[in-house]
């Protein structure tokens, strides 16, 4: 365990019981949406590889703008 999570869980246990369990149950949905995240990343890698490969293409031809002029 890394250091800066030890110190995280020595801070959370200084917290009540009810703000243990909404600490936790962030933490666990933060640690569920990355393992979605990396199977759907991994079954789409091709795809994905496209996408950026079409990206760098459109962009070498000037088709695109940055974002903050967009934004």
């Amino acid at each position: 365990m890394t250091r800066l999570l030890e110190d995280a869980i020595r801070k959370a246990d200084k917290l009540s019981e009810d703000e243990q369990n909404a600490l936790a149950s962030q933490i666990l949905e933060t640690i569920e949406d990355e393992e979605a995240w990396r199977e759907v990343l991994r079954k789409n890698s091709g795809k994905l590889r496209k996408l950026a490969a079409n990206a760098l293409d459109e962009h070498r031809r000037g088709e695109t703008r940055p974002l903050d002029e967009i934004l």
